[in-house]
């Protein structure tokens, strides 16, 4: 049984060291596209957590009035004059372990609507974004792809 354990843990690192993904509580900085590849979010540290801002849209202006896209859906009257480039749409994640930062939040300026949120890496290039309402089960995943490493 200790054998199996320990070749267990020497391919692991094997993969790991190879490929150069590891257990990095900084993995997830960067830039990443989202799944629908119409926005792309900066994920950076903010002191002891983990957020992230819309950095680019496919169509970054309002097909109606060419102006840059505001947060129309948004409950609060007030936020909804703010530009969607720039909005701060992940915020107050924690790296837990195993690549796998929780306790954050998402918003998803299509709706109006921020979700429970924890992210993964399962690639150095790949990450699983998953948004929830109360458990973690009942929810939705997207898939991220990295664009620019830090």
């Amino acid at each position: 049984m200790k054998k199996s354990r320990f070749y267990l843990l020497l391919i692991s690192f094997l993969f790991s060291t190879l490929t150069g993904f590891s257990d990095n509580p900084d993995g997830i900085v960067g830039v990443w596209k989202t799944g629908e590849g119409t926005a792309m979010v900066r994920i950076y540290k903010n002191g002891d957590k983990y957020q992230g801002k819309v950095v680019w849209l496919k169509e970054p202006n309002d097909p109606d009035t060419g102006k840059p896209k505001l947060d129309k859906n948004h409950p609060d009257a007030a936020s909804q004059k703010r530009a969607l480039l720039g909005l701060i749409n992940v915020w107050g994640f924690v790296y837990r372990d195993n690549n796998t930062w929780e306790e954050g939040n998402i918003y998803d300026p299509k709706n109006g609507n921020t979700y429970s949120c924890t992210m993964k890496l399962t690639s150095p290039n790949s990450l699983e974004v998953r948004g929830y309402i109360g458990v973690s089960l009942i929810g939705r995943t997207d898939n991220w792809t990295r664009q620019q490493a830090k």
